[in-house]
């Protein structure tokens, strides 16, 4: 699925220049469950964001199914991301005038699905997560637990093959983020996904099979034992 050989990312900071990824090497399986841990600026995101294509690095090849993503025209770069990665993020992202409907709707509008099948899908999707009898309702009338469950339907409408999850549950409390790492978990078996997921919760990190660590842009991944 993924390869990632010796990565690289430089970005200038005033006068400075950040070292954000240093000589990355990681290799991520078809199915995979990866999570990704370490402290604030130690390049998680700057990880995740090559992963799904929305930034390059400087240097080095991020491979996705035999595809260098680095080389892709914009144009194709953006294929790739609406037919095959999904995105979850911290801020949930979701169009506060549209419906839960209606938000899982846009992510199907790139790929030309008409009208009434993407209604119909996106309805299955809410459904998938536990929200059936909330597809008429606007964000603000749904709990951030809630919101969450439609950023997942959201990401997993189009069927993608990969789920990047970027702190899905850092703006919930305890009980809503076991709720929701649950979905995220029973929709990573159920749809055969590669999921990758950044995380401060070391509780969330000690439960995923492989663990990768991120420091000063370099990394290590262990096997978790027991999971």
């Amino acid at each position: 699925m993924y390869e990632l050989k010796d990565v690289t990312k430089r970005y200038a900071r005033g006068k400075d220049t950040v070292h954000a990824l240093q000589g990355v090497d990681l290799t991520i399986g078809d199915g995979d469950r990866l999570v990704i841990q370490g402290p604030t600026g130690g390049g998680k995101s700057t990880l995740l964001q090559m992963l799904g294509g929305l930034d390059r690095p400087t240097s080095g090849e991020v491979i996705l199914d035999g595809v260098d993503l680095g080389r892709l025209s914009e144009a194709r770069l953006t294929k790739v991301r609406s037919e095959n990665i999904g995105f979850v993020f911290q801020a949930f992202n979701l169009i506060p005038t549209l419906t839960a409907q209606e938000n899982v709707e846009t992510a199907l509008v790139p790929l030309g699905v008409r009208p009434k099948d993407r209604r119909e899908r996106a309805a299955e999707a809410l459904t998938s997560v536990g929200l059936g009898e909330r597809l008429g309702h606007l964000p603000a009338e749904l709990s951030g637990g809630q919101q969450q469950r439609v950023a997942i339907a959201r990401a997993l409408v189009k069927q993608p093959k990969v789920l990047l999850a970027d702190e899905p549950t850092g703006n919930l409390d305890e009980s809503m983020r076991d709720e929701i790492m649950d979905v995220l978990e029973r929709m990573w078996k159920e749809h055969g996904l590669t999921f990758v997921m950044v995380t401060h919760d070391s509780s969330i990190a000690q439960k995923a099979p492989r663990l990768a660590t991120i420091r000063k842009g370099q990394i290590t991944v262990k096997e978790n034992a027991g999971t």
